[in-house]
């Protein structure tokens, strides 16, 4: 084949413009200049930002778009209302139902430049109706997004009636990844049980951990402790999500864990706008953030991303699928806007997501690997940043997803100029 080179591309960490050559849809060569064939199709990419596509590491595609449903409603804005009305409200779904949500809110993230998302599916139903709707939809969208899924109990894998035997089917079925939530669970003893069980399955079907761990303001939730001891013992490849109550403990506990969290190669997810939204709501002043230790993680090398989490649901009423929106809430919620910190914070929604699904073998802007990327309207990483910029083409194994036109103001055309 003749292949396809795109020319004029802004990689970050190059000084200067590089061109893409794909073929087969994998990525043949990147330099300055690239010598083609006559018939080789070229695509210009304008000097604008060019990076590996967006990764959201946690959603639930299965709750997408139920907020308004009747009794779903969640009054007091908190996390444990929310699976309240969810337990309450969840019986009648069906797997075209939950198909038609999914596929709409997959849609929107795509068309904001995600090429790759995790998703939880609630297992704590007898009929596994969610987990089978998500397992179907993951092979028939494989061409345009590539998606994970969590076998995850979300009324508890101890608290809910053989959770841990859902879970564990789940993981049977074809689920990549062990869930669990331990705070939810009806006392610590249940938790820390749930803990040991998540970490024995992983090592039994060789999967993926994914824990909804500590997303609570209270100081002494603190399950992360013991998924890190568990996971540096058994070499798990490990996800702590949300860890709310980070942003709540001590100083010196939270520094103790840092070495922990980075002997076991744990990963972070944090998810700002739903997390600042559900935490801190028995808090008058002064008031909690709800976010884990984002920046103290980071800075400590230990890998850390943001997710969209919820997109209109029983937990958080908003969300669209844009990154970029929850980069900028979260950036600014944990305080990390040097200029420094702005030049790479996009590492938060695209190569630490990747790290975290574990992808990074075929993840990435580099020679053999698929051609997959985003074209961000921006000439820089802090003009991206800073200006919230929109993704106008995503390419994915060499084709275009999407592409969109210039803006045009043709009535001040002499004013934009």
């Amino acid at each position: 084949m003749a292949g396809k080179k795109f020319i004029n591309a802004k990689l970050k960490g190059y000084n200067e413009l590089q061109e893409i050559l794909v073929e087969d849809g994998v990525f043949k060569a990147i330099a300055p200049h690239i010598d083609v064939d006559s018939d080789c199709e070229i695509e210009d990419l304008g000097g604008k930002l060019t990076l590996p596509p967006y990764v959201d590491p946690h959603i639930h595609l299965d709750y997408v778009f139920t907020a308004r449903k009747q009794g779903a409603t969640n009054g007091t804005g908190t996390l444990f209302e929310g699976i309240q009305r969810w337990s309450e409200t969840k019986s009648d779904l069906t797997i075209d139902e939950i198909k038609a949500r999914a596929i709409k809110a997959v849609k929107m993230e795509v068309s904001h430049g995600v090429q790759f998302i995790r998703t939880h599916a609630d297992v704590t139903d007898p009929n596994l109706t969610a987990l089978k709707a998500l397992l179907e939809l993951k092979e028939e969208l494989k061409d345009i997004v590539t998606i994970q899924i969590v076998s995850f109990p979300q009324e508890g894998m101890y608290s809910y009636k053989d959770g841990d035997k859902l879970v564990e089917e789940g993981l049977k079925m074809g689920a990549d990844c062990v869930g669990g939530i331990p705070h939810f669970e009806y006392c610590r003893e249940f938790g820390e049980k749930s803990i040991h069980k998540v970490v024995e399955l992983a090592v039994k079907y060789d999967k993926l951990i994914d824990v909804h761990c500590d997303e609570s303001d209270d100081p002494m939730s603190r399950f992360v402790e013991l998924l890190t001891a568990l996971s540096i013992v058994e070499g798990t490849k490990t996800t702590a999500s949300h860890t709310c109550s980070l942003g709540s403990v001590d100083n010196s506990y939270a520094f103790r864990m840092m070495k922990n969290f980075k002997k076991a190669g744990l990963n972070f997810i944090s998810c700002p706008t739903e997390n600042i939204y559900l935490q801190g709501r028995q808090d008058t002043y002064p008031k909690r953030r709800g976010l884990t230790r984002v920046k103290e993680l980071y800075e400590n090398g230990i890998n850390v991303c943001f997710a969209q989490d919820s997109i209109q649901d029983p937990w958080y009423p908003a969300g669209n699928g844009n990154l970029m929106n929850v980069l900028d809430n979260g950036i600014h919620i944990a305080q990390m806007m040097s200029f420094e910190e702005m030049d790479n914070c996009l590492d938060l929604i695209t190569v630490n997501g990747a790290k975290t699904m574990n992808i990074s073998d075929i993840y990435g802007i580099e020679a053999g690997k698929p051609a997959n990327f985003i074209v961000v309207d921006a000439r820089s990483e802090f003009e991206a940043v800073c200006e919230r910029a929109d993704v106008v083409a995503s390419v994915r194994n060499g084709e275009y997803l999407f592409k969109k036109a210039p803006v045009a103001f043709e009535a001040l055309s002499e004013f934009m100029a």
